[in-house]
């Protein structure tokens, strides 16, 4: 097959504009509540066989690009994620994604072949496919409701979690390799995957945050790609040793976000547009993959009755069994219930049967992508409103001031930019009563767009921006302090105190 510039040229074409639209239609999707991977999905569909004509049936690339997609999802999502806020949530997370993931795939795997009348193996592939949450569907919908901490951190983990055993599971078992060796070989080879894969992520965290506060790059640019390849270069050391490339990422990315490093928000926002790419493509090319023409009305009723198990029974059952560690309130699971969003994920485990060419495996994919597209649909818009109804939404505070924070690698300092809005209390409150930690300072007002070194005795005004100059240590007290003082004026220290 050969790739000459005219083919180029026609490929730049159609991948540019596909992509532009499909990061416009991120807005109509946040504005439905609907995680974006079904505009995506739909948009593949349309461009494939039965739209456009483009034609993709390779399963093995499809499996291989899935992959890679998802390592840089993980990448992403542990990178932005704070281990402060998720750190109480762990062992729940752990275990749902461990012990939960191992009940839901019982629970469906009978009910599919008892009642669904597959066989034991499909049956089996089905519960492990579809048993694990997506983790771009979950960061991308539940960052944006006012839930929780401890919730989100719930499931944030569990969807980093959790990849990492049911690949192993739905690979061993698509290779014939449960078939052969037994179910406790199967278990302890999960056991050692996951962790050598820990090992290997902690190991290349940690090395690499070391590296990187000694490494004095020619650029900045250069940091986000260098954070970006120590996580890619975890996966690869997991994989290459037969470990969990997606528990090595995920704990690396996880280490490496959470560590003082040079241009950590600048990191952060280009893994973040990189992540949004990731699923760009891997759920266009998923609906490539998918036949229309194979959908029938069986494949359909499979899927709905597939779904309505996984979310009412073994889903719910899985979570209250895995809250035995960690015991929450009723709301709380049924929320955590409610909100394990599927996604990418199960479609691209279904493309590891598929590409090992097991019997019924093409049927199998449709089944999911169907589920997939029908439970998200269910579960994603509805979650503002489940949330609300099971009281364990918290007060959305108003966005009293904007902050923005540029790094001083030099002096191993913050700049932090600060807009007062038209409802922050900080209008009014003198420069001395913001009561910062020594060793932070406000060095700059501009208003009405004149630059002013400011003096304890200056008032603050709406509209000001403020730049406060803080040592890195002492940045999470400074934006409490002044996020306190913009929610309750001069007396926040008062209260502070109290």
């Amino acid at each position: 097959m050969t790739f000459d510039v005219h083919q180029l040229d026609t490929f730049l074409l159609i991948g540019a504009g596909v992509t532009l639209l499909a990061i416009l239609a991120v807005r109509v999707s946040t504005r439905a509540g609907l995680p974006s991977l079904l505009l995506y999905l739909l948009m593949g569909v349309a461009l494939g066989e039965s739209g456009f004509g483009i034609g993709f049936e390779n399963a093995e690339l499809a499996h291989a690009l899935g992959f890679a997609a998802l390592a840089v999802i993980l990448a992403e999502g542990g990178l932005t994620t704070s281990w402060r806020e998720v750190r109480p949530a762990v062992p729940l997370g752990l275990s749902l994604a461990t012990l939960g993931v191992a009940v839901s795939v019982v629970v469906v795997a009978v009910a599919a072949h008892v009642l669904l009348g597959l066989s034991w193996q499909l049956a089996v592939l089905l519960g492990a496919v579809t048993s694990p949450t997506d983790a771009a569907a979950v960061f991308s919908v539940l960052r944006g409701l006012p839930v929780s901490p401890r919730l989100v951190g719930v499931l944030e983990s569990e969807s980093g979690l959790n990849d990492a055993p049911t690949v192993v599971l739905v690979t061993l078992i698509s290779t014939g390799s449960v078939a052969e060796h037994g179910a406790l070989a199967t278990i302890g080879v999960i056991v050692f995957e996951l962790v050598a894969g820990v090992l290997v992520g902690l190991a290349v965290g940690v090395g690499g945050a070391w590296l990187m506060r000694r490494a004095a790059l020619p650029s900045s640019g250069l940091y986000p790609l260098a954070v970006l390849c120590l996580a890619l270069l975890a996966y690869a050391v997991a994989a290459g040793a037969h470990a969990s490339g997606f528990a090595a990422i995920y704990l690396a990315a996880l280490v490496l976000g959470n560590s003082d490093l040079p241009h950590r928000q600048a990191t952060r926002s280009f893994a973040e547009g990189l992540a949004w790419l990731a699923q760009i493509g891997l759920f266009v090319m998923l609906g490539l993959l998918l036949s229309p023409g194979r959908i029938t009305f069986g494949t359909v009723a499979l899927a709905v009755a597939g779904g309505l198990v996984l979310t009412f029974v073994a889903r719910p059952l899985s979570v209250v069994v895995s809250s035995l560690v960690q015991p929450l309130p009723w709301r709380d699971l049924a929320f955590i219930s409610w909100g394990g969003l599927r996604g990418a994920v199960p479609i691209v485990l279904a493309t590891i049967p598929l590409a090992e060419h097991v019997a019924g495996s093409a049927r199998l994919f449709d089944i999911v992508f169907v589920m997939v597209v029908i439970f998200t649909l269910l579960s994603g818009p509805t979650l503002p409103w489940v949330a609300r109804r099971l009281r364990v939404t918290r007060r959305s505070e108003p966005r009293s001031l904007e902050l923005e924070v540029a790094p001083l690698e030099r002096v191993a300092a913050d700049m932090l930019q600060v807009t007062i809005s038209p409802v922050s209390r900080l209008h009014g409150v003198e420069v001395g009563e913001l009561r910062l930690p020594e060793g932070a300072s406000v060095s700059m007002v501009v208003r009405d767009g004149n630059a002013m070194v400011p003096e304890r005795r200056t008032v603050l005004r709406r509209g000001d921006d403020v730049l406060v100059v803080t040592p890195r240590r002492l940045r999470e007290g400074t934006v409490q302090r002044l996020r306190t003082v913009s929610a309750h004026g001069r007396l926040g220290h008062w209260l502070d105190e109290r």
